[in-house]
């Protein structure tokens, strides 16, 4: 009979139960190492019977045990029924969902708020979220339609950017209302858009990318102050959104 522990861990693969528990799961060492270096709550750990044996497994487990983390051991193969990953590196953490609002997104100088319209990919955000953070943003906000932040491939594509980066989903209405209070000035990427590296930035900006197949919704269009895009090569036709928002972000970020 499945611990209370695994029945949690595969009821958190679905997006229902994250929303019930408040959870979420995040696997693989490095993940795991990123959630307890961050403060992030773990509720407990699955481990394979082999991932002790290791010197970073072993100096991980001291860790947890440390912070009187709960560890289950499991046989390798019924580990690998528990993981969502391909190649399992034989840790799992269940975590509470980091919890934001727009109250914690804090656009600045050289820190802007990276909107995401109807990105679905878990991996797209995931990626998205990494690069906001490694690019010093002020956090990011996901339109509803874009894919679950506690989503794990999200939480892995992030890279612990989940456990550190303000982000929070809202409907665009509630977006809306926030920047004209907030006085946060809208730009939107678009293949017709100005050249970013021509632009001067404002001090409080707030930059919308959408997916790869509708683009921009049309009320966001209608906000946006500005249209900007990045000049490609003749014949190119677009760029993965996480590698045009990442390129987005640099520039807006150095106050291009």
């Amino acid at each position: 009979m499945a611990s209370q522990l695994v029945t949690t861990v595969r009821n958190l693969h679905q997006r229902k139960g994250r929303r019930r528990r408040g959870l979420t799961v995040a696997e693989g060492v490095r993940l795991v190492e990123e959630a307890l270096h961050a403060g992030i709550p773990i509720r407990g750990v699955l481990v394979a019977t082999s991932f002790g044996t290791t010197e970073r497994g072993s100096a991980l487990l001291g860790e947890l045990a440390g912070r009187a983390v709960p560890i289950e051991e499991l046989p390798e193969r019924e580990f690998g029924s528990v993981s969502a990953t391909d190649t399992p590196q034989g840790v799992l953490a269940v975590i509470e969902v980091p919890s934001w609002t727009l109250a914690d997104v804090q656009p600045g100088p050289h820190a802007p708020v990276l909107v995401l319209d109807a990105v679905q990919d878990p991996g797209n955000v995931g990626t998205l979220l990494r690069t906001a953070f490694a690019l010093g943003a002020g956090g990011a906000v996901l339109l509803r339609g874009c894919a679950d932040l506690t989503n794990p491939k999200v939480i892995r594509a992030a890279m612990g950017a989940s456990f550190r980066l303000p982000a929070t989903t809202v409907e665009v209405e509630e977006f809306v209302t926030w920047c004209r209070r907030s006085g946060v000035e809208v730009w939107a990427s678009a293949a017709e858009g100005t050249a970013l590296t021509r632009t001067a930035m404002p001090e409080r900006l707030a930059l919308v990318v959408g997916n790869e197949g509708a683009g921009i919704r049309p009320e966001l269009r209608e906000l946006a102050v500005r249209q900007v895009a990045i000049p490609l090569a003749r014949g190119a036709e677009s760029l993965n959104v996480a590698v045009a928002a990442g390129i987005l972000l640099h520039e807006a970020a150095r106050g291009a």
